[in-house]
C-alpha cells in the first residue's frame, strides 16, 4: 500500500475526501518527523514508539573489492511496534 491508497482507505473509513486524507496523513507524517528531529520520541499508544537514534562511526568492507571504507556516524529512525502490531 502506497500513500494515495492509504489515503483513500483512510477516507472510505472516515468520510473526507482522498484529497482531505491525504493532507491529514502529510500532516501526521511531518509533525512525527519534526519532533523526532527535536529529539523527542512520539508514541501512538498500542501502535508504537518513533526515535532517532545515533549510529556510531564504524569500518566497513567494500564487497566487490575487499577495501575496507569507513562509514560515518549518523542519526537513524527507529520504529519499535507496540502491542497492537505483535501477531503471534
Amino acid at each position: 500500500m502506497n500513500k494515495s491508497e492509504l489515503a483513500s482507505a483512510v477516507a472510505e473509513k472516515t468520510g473526507l475526501t482522498a484529497v482531505k486524507s491525504a493532507e491529514v496523513i502529510n500532516a501526521v507524517i511531518e509533525t512525527i518527523t519534526a519532533e523526532m528531529v527535536g529529539g523527542n520520541k512520539v508514541t501512538l499508544q498500542g501502535f508504537g514508539a518513533f526515535v532517532l537514534k545515533e549510529r556510531a562511526a564504524r569500518t566497513s568492507r567494500n564487497p566487490k573489492t575487499g577495501e575496507a571504507v569507513q562509514v560515518p556516524a549518523k542519526k537513524v529512525a527507529k520504529f519499535t511496534p507496540g502491542t497492537g502490531l505483535k501477531f503471534s
